[in-house]
């Protein structure tokens, strides 16, 4: 994977792709998983058994700091 490929507007993108250093956000897996189970990170999508990915749209906004957060 390109380290220096810009981050995709739509689409699904996997977990390699959203956390440093490759991706934009600057976590550990485990603070990445206990985000989304507390609810301050987008949930995911299952494509598979063992195929998880998230909306690129969502992580975006999450990077550019347009969440929706409404306290859930």
């Amino acid at each position: 994977m390109l380290s220096n490929a810009p981050f995709p507007q739509d689409g699904f993108v996997r977990l390699s792709q959203i956390l440093a250093p490759t991706g934009p956000i600057p976590v550990s897996k485990s603070t990445w998983w206990q985000g989304v189970k507390d609810g301050r990170f987008p949930q995911p999508q299952k494509l598979g058994p063992r195929t998880t990915v998230w909306k690129a749209e969502d992580i975006r906004a999450l990077f550019d700091g347009n969440t929706d957060d409404d306290g859930q």
